[in-house]
């Protein structure tokens, strides 16, 4: 409760009272502080929400391959015009990253519990892994649902220091998790994310039924008519190939780490 000052009274009456003015608002920050501490604790590790529009299990999925590139953990819609690019970690394909005109998604699946979600672990991971570097979060309920949106600190070409938007995303399957990080004018444009967040929302997870530890990736593979291209390196002749007409060659793009 806080204390009304007095018009009158001694040095001592208001040194008590300006104590008992410090201590309710230390007690109304505090009491703050836990609440938002427990807001994020409902978000953490609950189970899988409903998936209306996707992403899918593989089990959800008629024809999982329909209109899809199959990269075996995972089936990734076909856009017109996109690059489709892997990325590995050692000798592993861990992850499909979508280019699009200016923008660019990165889908990355994991392992997860079979009665509990990690997207929100995760998510106090991503966080405080990018603002120890200096970056800036906020945490968002957008179109995917909740969503880590960063400025992420980065040296720039002619070696200055700049900052990159990036926007988190991730939804928690049946024994999965799909990660998404968008980039590019699809972090900062509504307009320009629309189709990435589709692709995501459409894309097939295929965990498999071995067993793996949570957090483990979900290993891709490349199509069997698909070539391995290096980053930087274009190939002329794409006829034959059905990712030529716009779907793009399938490139060996950055190597990625897994986020634990």
């Amino acid at each position: 409760m806080f204390g009304r000052r007095k018009k009158s009274g001694t040095a001592e009456d208001s040194a008590g009272e300006a104590e008992q003015v410090v201590e309710g608002t230390a007690s109304a920050e505090n009491d703050a502080a836990g609440a938002g501490g427990e807001a994020r604790a409902r978000r953490v590790n609950l189970p899988p929400a409903p998936r209306p529009d996707g992403p899918w299990d593989v089990s959800e999925v008629g024809e999982p391959g329909e209109g899809r590139v199959d990269l075996g953990g995972l089936f990734v819609p076909g856009v017109e015009g996109m690059e489709l690019r892997v990325e590995v970690a050692g000798d592993a394909i861990v992850a499909a990253t979508v280019v699009l005109n200016d923008s660019a998604v990165q889908l990355q699946g994991f392992a997860a519990p079979k009665k509990e979600g990690i997207w929100g672990e995760v998510r106090e991971e991503i966080a405080s892994g990018i603002t120890q570097q200096g970056g800036i979060i906020d945490e968002v309920e957008g179109p995917l649902g909740w969503e880590l949106r960063a400025q992420v600190p980065v040296q720039l070409p002619d070696g200055t220091n700049g900052v990159q938007l990036v926007r988190f995303v991730g939804v928690d399957g049946p024994r999965w998790f799909l990660r998404g990080v968008i980039s590019g004018q699809g972090a900062v444009q509504p307009q320009a994310a629309g189709l990435l967040e589709t692709i995501f929302r459409d894309t097939v997870v295929v965990r498999g039924e071995g067993p793996m530890a949570p957090r483990d990736p979900i290993v891709l593979k490349l199509p069997n008519d698909a070539q391995m291209v290096p980053e930087g390196v274009q190939q002329e002749d794409q006829e034959g190939s059905r990712f030529s007409g716009g779907m793009g060659q399938l490139q060996r793009g950055p190597e990625v780490t897994e986020i634990r």
